[in-house]
């Protein structure tokens, strides 16, 4: 497990991979797994894990929705109307599926192109949701029970958009963000698709905005 780190540069690197998942358009195509490199400056410590750039990433640090508040809220603070309502949403690993024991789960993402869904989840609700903040961070590898799998915060003047733009944000990752999950139960293991439909499905996106603002 990567510890916790101060500060980090996010750089992503494509390389060639054999392997194949189903895309959203429904056909198999070969991707190219990037290999998300962390560079920290200086001394790591731990509990002061940052996100940085645009309050989007995939990692392999256990998550901090703390810190990752903290950045949202800053980034609107003086903006508009400013902050008045933070909303956050923590997955995590459950203990059963569907009756079924559950020892643990590794995450897969195809890490590039997952940051690109992202950035695009966080302007389709700014432009639902004009003078919203929204961060998105995924975990990938190995997973424990209880430990938390993403983290969305949202940051709105108003406590209702607050809860929208999160309900939103995590529809729209079910719906079009390239992350696999494996789940290992006491009695097998079974892969579960992520992307089941394509990022320019005005639909789904309707969907997506329909169930966050019923």
């Amino acid at each position: 497990m990567v510890p916790p780190i101060k500060s980090v540069r996010i750089r992503v690197r494509a390389r060639a991979s054999s392997s194949s998942r189903r895309s959203a358009a429904g056909d198999n195509r070969t991707f190219g797994q990037p290999t998300l490199t962390v560079e920290a400056p200086g001394r790591q410590e731990s509990h002061s894990y940052r996100y940085t750039g645009l309050m989007l990433a995939v990692t392999r640090a256990p998550l901090s929705v703390d810190a990752l508040t903290a950045e949202v809220e800053a980034s609107v603070r003086t903006q508009g109307e400013g902050c008045g309502a933070l909303a956050s949403f923590l997955g995590v690993v459950r203990a059963t599926h569907q009756g079924r024991a559950v020892r643990y789960l590794e995450y897969e993402a195809f890490d590039a192109l997952a940051l690109k869904v992202f950035a695009q989840i966080q302007a389709e609700a700014t432009d639902h949701w004009p003078g919203a903040a929204l961060g998105i961070v995924h975990r990938v590898g190995r997973l424990a029970i209880g430990e938390a799998s993403v983290a969305i915060v949202a940051a709105t003047a108003h406590r209702a958009e607050a809860f929208q733009v999160c309900r939103y944000a995590i529809e729209r990752i079910k719906q079009i963000a390239p992350v696999w999950k494996h789940e290992f139960f006491e009695d097998g293991e079974t892969w579960v698709e992520g992307a089941v439909v394509n990022p320019d499905d005005e639909a789904a996106r309707a969907r997506a905005l329909e169930i966050a603002c019923a």
